[in-house]
C-alpha cells in the first residue's frame, strides 16, 4: 500500500466514523478521537470484508459495508463507555 492510499484510507475512516456516529441513536459518551479511530477500523475492516465476500470492486457496496461495521463498532464502544462511567 502506498502512502497516498494510506492517507486516503485515513481520511475515509474519519468520514465513515462521523457518519456512523450520526447514525447511532442516543448520546454517545465517546470523544472525537475515539470516533475517528473507530471509523478507521471500520473502513479497513469493511474493505477486507468486501474483498472476502467478493464485491470489493463495487464502491457503493464497500462503502455501505464500511459504514455498517463502523455503526456496530460505535454502538458497542458507546455501550462500553456508558457502562464504565455508571459503575
Amino acid at each position: 500500500m502506498d502512502p497516498s492510499g494510506i492517507i486516503s484510507g485515513l481520511f475515509a475512516g474519519i468520514i465513515i466514523g462521523l457518519i456512523a456516529r450520526i447514525l447511532v441513536p442516543s448520546m454517545q459518551p465517546i470523544g472525537c478521537i475515539v470516533t475517528i479511530i473507530i471509523g478507521i477500523i471500520g473502513a479497513f475492516a469493511g474493505l477486507f470484508a468486501a474483498d472476502a465476500l467478493g464485491y470489493g470492486d463495487s464502491f457503493w457496496l464497500v462503502f455501505l459495508t464500511q459504514i455498517f461495521i463502523a455503526v456496530v463498532l460505535v454502538a458497542i464502544t458507546a455501550a462500553l463507555f456508558r457502562r464504565s462511567t455508571v459503575d
